[in-house]
């Protein structure tokens, strides 16, 4: 698994998009994994369609503290990488140290997705049932007297057919 991110911002009031993709490597794939998701720690910013943020309003306002946080996934084994952008809030600093700790979280949530999957062991069943010695005594007369049954009318078509 490889999971790869980046932060752009331009500059001025505009706010930081995140873009990240995670890679599943073919011997994790045949595991078959879940989609892998977490809560992070990166705050969704309010108005987030909004690409902009004005100073003193939303997560520049003073005061401001984040209510509602972005979700991180993986894809499962049977989705394709996917890149994903999730809209940052806005920072004088431009300093986001949550988004590594994210990407940790995730990593660590895959791994044990990766855990689970690898110890349910391989296995191969196979099996025979015959019928049983009890059955075949029960059944053999029947079957017997049905093979005289057979035998005989054979010879008997046999001899009118030497006959005519």
């Amino acid at each position: 698994m490889q999971i790869e991110w980046k932060i752009t911002k331009k500059r001025g009031n505009l706010r930081p998009v995140l873009s990240y993709c995670v890679h599943l490597e073919d011997h994790e794939k045949a595991l078959a994994l879940p989609v892998v998701s977490i809560v992070s720690s990166i705050p969704k910013p309010e108005e987030d369609r909004q690409d902009y943020c004005y100073p003193g309003l939303l997560e520049r306002a003073s005061g401001y503290s984040p209510k509602i946080f972005h979700v991180l996934e993986a894809p499962s084994h049977k989705g394709h990488a996917w890149t994903r952008t999730l809209v940052l809030p806005w920072r004088e600093g431009n300093d986001y140290p949550e988004v590594e700790a994210s990407f940790e979280l995730l990593r660590h949530a895959m791994e044990e997705a990766l855990q689970g999957a690898y110890s349910s062991e391989p296995m191969e069943i196979t099996g025979c049932v015959r019928t049983s010695s009890g059955a075949k005594t029960k059944i053999a007369p029947g079957i017997l007297g049905e093979k005289f049954l057979r035998i005989a009318a054979k010879a008997a078509a046999q001899r009118e057919s030497t006959a005519s």
